[in-house]
């Protein structure tokens, strides 16, 4: 008997606990039959962060809106001088909130940065003098000095130039990720992996617009680190696939869906431990290198990075197979080689019904049964009518003889 009837993946899970149906990947989780439920997920997510990048838009760093930088030492005469105190002296002076204020670096070495819309020689003046009348920074020589804060102009065309070669940057990799897959793979793969690849920019973008995280210089260069790591998930879960669905319209044990389902199965834990190695060393930027050295840098470079993979493996899974799948079963070559399969089924489970009944009786009645067992053989070694067989007629005239 078939034992992949019910999902044409393999036998049925039972009593297995989550973790041994995820560690043995046997096709127990039905991802690619419940797709039009991710499509409807991914695809509220995907609208809601085109609609935030629309409507509220990007908190954009210095770098790319252009503006005035205040750095001065965390040391002040009175002890550590916190970036609320910096903020509140900023906006109490130029009445209104500073761009950014954060803490850079540690130990003795550790400054405060303030960044704030362009400002004037007048306004920089008074904004100078009322850090130093409030916090008293400490100079070189441990003492309060007006010329320990530092001030620099900031021009947006850098940051203008680093966002138009990041989108050429990003045309060019799909370009040739596109040709790639098309020639290794197949052209709906190509498409299955662009539109994952799309989703996971978005989200991500969408996550910084919704959450006001600023976006860096740092944040655009994380973000085309992610299409590498969404585009290797996505790749090693495809390879399954293909090997899979390899000579899959001669035979008739499973269709194109249930072969998908099994590889993205057979593929899942592999995708959960890749991504939670990867995600380990971007932790410890994040936490290490932002939290405790206070580095912003590498905090924009995490932080991007994190989220991005996150996006990448719910794509890689719930999102490219699923959305190859719909693809392939537009050609009439897949749709009838299902046909194909389900006939295949329905009559090995005729053949299973008469079996079970051989005379083919609805009847279940202790009469029937005897009526219909007539002339098969019991334990005893007596026919089912209480006439001895054949062969206990011969051993009993033996028996006789002798």
């Amino acid at each position: 008997m078939d034992t992949t009837r019910n999902n044409g993946n393999a036998p049925a899970a039972g009593g297995r606990g989550v973790l041994q149906r995820l560690y043995t990947g046997t096709g127990a989780f039905d991802i690619v039959g419940k797709r039009k439920y991710w499509y409807v997920i991914l695809g509220l997510l995907m609208l809601v962060s085109a609609a935030s990048i629309g409507i509220k838009g990007f908190n954009l760093s210095i770098e790319f809106e252009g503006g005035t930088n205040i750095s001065m030492p965390a040391q002040g005469a009175s002890g550590q001088i916190s970036t609320e105190q910096a903020e509140r002296t900023v906006r109490d002076t130029l009445g209104n909130d500073p761009s950014s204020v954060q803490l850079v670096g540690s130990g003795a070495s550790q400054t405060v940065q303030i960044s704030t819309e362009k400002l004037d020689v007048e306004e920089l003046a008074e904004v100078k003098s009322a850090l130093y009348e409030d916090l008293r920074p400490l100079g070189a020589d441990g003492q309060p000095s007006p010329e320990a804060i530092s001030d620099s102009a900031v021009s947006g065309t850098w940051g203008d130039e680093i966002t138009r070669q990041a989108l050429i940057a990003l045309a060019v990799f799909l370009v040739l990720v596109t040709v790639f897959l098309a020639f290794y793979f197949e052209r709906w793969m190509a498409v299955g992996a662009l539109v994952a690849l799309i989703h996971d920019v978005l989200v991500t973008a969408g996550i910084y617009s919704l959450v006001g995280f600023e976006v860096s210089p740092s944040t655009v260069i994380g973000l085309l680190t992610i299409l590498g790591f969404s585009l290797y998930d996505t790749v090693v879960v495809f390879d399954k696939v293909k090997e899979n669905t390899s000579g899959l319209l001669s035979v008739t044990r499973r269709t194109y869906p249930e072969a998908a389902n099994l590889a993205v199965n057979q593929s899942l834990m592999r995708s959960i431990n890749t991504s939670i190695i990867a995600l380990l060393p971007v932790l410890g930027l994040l936490f290490v290198g932002a939290g405790l050295l206070g580095v912003g840098v590498l905090r924009d470079l995490a932080l991007v990075q994190g989220v991005g993979m996150l996006a990448g493996v719910l794509s890689s899974i719930l999102l490219a197979t699923p959305l190859l799948v719909d693809l392939k079963m537009r050609e009439s070559a897949y749709r009838a080689h299902e046909r194909k399969v389900l006939q295949r089924r329905r009559h090995r489970s005729g053949e299973d019904e008469v079996e079970e009944n051989p005379a083919g009786r609805s009847d279940t009645s202790p009469e029937s049964d005897r009526m219909a067992g007539a002339g098969a053989v019991n334990g005893s070694g007596r026919a089912a009518t209480g006439r001895p067989s054949g062969k206990a007629e011969r051993r009993g005239a033996a028996r006789r003889r002798r």
